[in-house]
């Protein structure tokens, strides 16, 4: 058997969960907005997301350059910070309170099934719980659950669940050591 790609690969009951009137709305605006990095103002780019349906918190630090696919499947605690980052979430993402997202980090919610020649999508949601942090260009892969207090250093990937206050390194991420905060 090979794999056999197509365009109108198999999305089983996926749906974005947005009319198209709203994806188109917010597709222009994520470019103009949020990817362009015209308008660098947290604030703004806070209540924007708001007004696509995301649940932010409070004192919430938004970075320009930023994607997020469907502000309506995200939710961010209070005083967390996204730098500009890539959320692809395709499934909802919940990040907790005081979370550093660093730069070109991707939360990852989508994927295919590789053992299938049809390459068939397969989703998990992601869930960062608060005071992780998430190291710049690090990838936390679908279905992930990263624990309060961990971090995923530079770089690293995480293909399973993250401990709570553990550090972890590499691809895939294996522990490194425990996170002592003073």
């Amino acid at each position: 058997m090979e794999t056999k790609l197509r365009k109108a690969f198999n999305k089983g009951s996926y749906h974005p969960g947005a009319s198209k009137l709203k994806l188109s709305l917010w597709y222009l605006t994520s470019l103009l907005l949020f990817r362009s990095g015209l308008l660098p103002s947290s604030t703004l780019l806070v209540g924007i997301l708001q007004l696509f349906g995301a649940k932010i918190g409070s004192d919430v630090r938004i970075k320009p350059f930023i994607h997020i696919k469907y502000p309506w499947k995200l939710s961010l605690g209070n005083h967390s910070w996204l730098a500009d980052c890539y959320i692809e979430n395709l499934e909802e993402v919940r990040i907790g309170r005081n979370v550093c997202i660093s730069q070109k980090a991707i939360l990852l919610t989508g994927n295919h099934d590789y053992t299938k020649s049809t390459f068939d999508l397969r989703n998990a949601g992601i869930t960062v719980e608060d005071g992780a942090w998430i190291g710049t260009g690090a990838t936390v892969c679908p279905g992930v659950t990263v624990g309060a207090h961990a971090v995923l250093t530079v770089s690293s990937v995480a293909t399973s669940n993250l401990d709570t206050f553990t550090i972890y390194s590499g691809n895939p991420a294996v522990k490194i050591k425990e996170r002592i905060i003073k």
